[in-house]
């Protein structure tokens, strides 16, 4: 290569009188190859700027200002001066080994033949030239090879180094709300005191329209290079949507900031912990347990659906409550329905309006609902009340309802208006009590001794009545003209013009008694009319005297021991029978009370009994 035409560089560089320049416009491949070009072609870049040199050429290292890059030409160098091989000969191999090349450094001579050997420096431009023949073309390390060769000590260094492509950063998704954390301070009571049993938010509740997370996106990575140049590209990061965790009530927007999951509606924050999906809904959704560790206890305003445990001491009060795993608490219901996919294991379930399900074992526990059904598979020494109970297997039972339906009863003592039992029996220790509730008729009857004076005394006056018409009505007088007036109506008899004056006559002489009739028939009317309505009033009230009787009875297909059945009366316009606490219950269902008649005793089935109505 002639140094000094300037028609034999490459486009890309151009040499002038203050240095040697790269064009700006100029691609990193065409810059690349011009450069190799002046190695390869015994040449080297005097006072070369090795650092500009390398960002030019890979992109690497310090951003550089943009005086320098915006510029149609960038200085490198001084000049390109030639590469003599007495020269190259100073420069000795290198060792590579895992990405570093090796130089050991000593002192160097010129070889000249029949002469003794000439002490010689090296000089860095050079030694750039020369490693990019033998392959170094990327990660000189300039400081330190300019200081061995300028301090002239024997050293063996790292000259060149690898550099590794710097992984990027995977897109994430991060919070941007507060509303979706959870507060775990003991809540506050209204008289200032802090609940030390129950935290202050447990389940967050968010607003329509709120920003709940938005995407990270992925940084890329930093490439690296091989001392050969060769470009090692870092590994892609991994990308991720929101789509993936955007639940039920969620949607996805693009705002001022990135991409947002935001709420779509209000209600109660939920997370799946298989598909980490983000959803909003009216059911409050747990997935660790009820315990002094995980939420203390709970007051909630929607529904509940809980997959783990309600432990021992522990309060859930809600509505539409849902137990996954097993209940040893308390469980308080307004309404809705009470559902344990479980056991219920010594704790408490109530609700105030609606049905409790119990698809486990009952034990030692207590079942209660004002106005529901309670149904469970089996139940083991429990206190049960509601409007209706249905039961697989129950043993050593208080139960007390409008209707039970059990398909196997031993032990338990049951008072309900309608009992159905496919079989019953004692067990150990425990008797089979059943108690049918009839109703208290007792206002009936006195209602009807009320109104039976009135029907017999409007009697005795429509039968006065009756007598003092009949009594003048038997007069001969009164008895012809009435006869002779009735025939002349039906025109059997036809009066001559003699007869007339005869009967108009009689009819002058009966008139007074035949107004008195019609006096004494108006109030023999009347009173035959109070005897009606009475008698009415009578009938109503028998009528409600049966309707309510005929609600009780009590059905036992088959019996495996002795049994008792007796009556319990309970006031038909007053509240439920059942509805009373626990205790009450218990107490009232094993405890013997005056009133109370016996209608079976044996073991001899099956048992079918009604009160008889009439």
């Amino acid at each position: 290569m002639d140094l000094n035409a300037e028609s034999e560089l490459p486009a890309a560089i151009v040499k002038r009188a203050d240095g040697v320049y790269l064009a700006g416009d100029a691609t990193t491949v065409s810059c690349l190859a011009a450069v190799s070009q002046v190695f390869l072609g015994s040449a080297y870049f005097a006072n070369l700027d090795y650092a500009l040199f390398v960002k030019l050429l890979y992109n690497c290292g310090p951003e550089l200002p943009p005086s320098v890059t915006n510029k149609p030409l960038i200085r490198i160098a001084d000049s390109i001066e030639p590469f003599h091989p007495p020269r190259r000969a100073l420069y000795k191999s290198v060792k590579i080994i895992n990405g570093e090349a090796e130089y050991y450094f000593e002192p160097v001579f010129f070889e000249i033949p029949d002469m003794p050997a000439q002490p010689a420096r090296l000089n860095f431009d050079e030694f750039v030239s020369d490693m990019w023949v033998k392959g170094i073309r990327f990660g000189i390390d300039a400081p330190a090879v300019r200081e061995v060769i300028a301090s002239g000590r024997v050293a063996r260094i790292i000259v060149a180094r690898r550099l590794n492509p710097t992984p990027g950063r995977d897109a994430s998704i991060e919070e941007v709300s507060r509303d979706i954390h959870r507060s775990n301070a003991p809540r506050e009571k209204s008289d200032g005191k802090l609940d030390l049993q129950a935290f202050q938010n447990r389940f967050p509740q968010v607003q329509p329209n709120v920003k709940l997370l938005r995407k990270v996106p992925r940084t890329p990575g930093v490439r690296g290079f091989e001392l050969s140049g060769i470009v090692l590209e870092p590994p892609v990061p991994r990308d991720i949507e929101l789509s993936s965790v955007a639940g039920e009530g969620t949607v996805i927007e693009n705002l001022r900031g990135g991409e947002f999951l935001v709420s779509a509606v209000q209600g109660f924050l939920s997370v799946d912990p298989a598909s980490k999906r983000l959803s909003i809904g009216p059911k409050i959704i747990s997935r660790e347990g009820v315990s002094a560790r995980t939420t203390g206890n709970l007051q909630l305003t929607g529904e509940y659906e809980e997959f783990g445990d309600v432990q021992e001491q522990r309060s859930v009060e809600g509505g539409n409550i849902t137990i996954h795993g097993d209940v040893f608490g308390i469980i308080a219901s307004r309404g809705g329905d009470v559902v344990l996919s479980r056991n219920l294991m010594g704790g408490t379930v109530t609700n105030a309006d609606g049905g409790i399900r119990v698809q486990g074992v009952a034990s030692g526990s207590v079942l209660q609902t004002k106005r529901g059904e309670v149904t469970l598979a089996r139940a083991e020494s429990c206190i049960i009340s509601g409007t209706r109970v249905v039961i697989g297997e129950a043993s050593n039972c208080e139960i007390m309802a409008d209707e039970v339906v059990i398909k196997v009863a031993e032990g338990c003592a049951i008072a309900a208006r309608r009992i159905e039992i496919a079989h019953a029996g004692p067990r150990k220790q425990n008797e089979m009590l059943l108690y049918t509730l009839v109703p208290d008729i007792s206002k009936f009857d006195k209602k009807i001794a009320e109104l039976q004076p009135r029907v017999q005394h409007a009697a005795h006056e429509a039968s006065l009545r009756k007598a003092e018409i009949d009594a003048i009505t038997g007069q001969a007088e009164v008895r012809n003209y009435l006869t002779l007036a009735t025939r002349l109506r039906k025109r059997e008899l036809v009066l001559t013009a003699e007869q007339e004056p005869l009967f108009h006559k009689m009819a002058e002489s009966v008139g007074p008694s035949l107004r008195a009739v019609a006096k004494i028939s108006l109030a023999m009317k009347a009173a035959q009319v109070q005897q009606e309505q009475a008698q009415e009033e009578v009938n109503q009230v028998q009528r409600q005297k049966r309707a309510v009787m005929s609600g009780s009875r009590c059905m036992v297909e088959k019996l495996t021991g002795d049994v008792l059945l007796r009556t319990m009366t309970f006031a038909p316009d007053g509240p439920p029978a059942y509805d009373r606490p626990a205790k009450e219950v218990k107490a009232k269902v094993r405890t013997t009370a005056a009133g109370m008649s016996t209608i079976y005793a044996g073991c001899a089935g099956p048992i079918a009994w009604a009160p008889e109505t009439e």
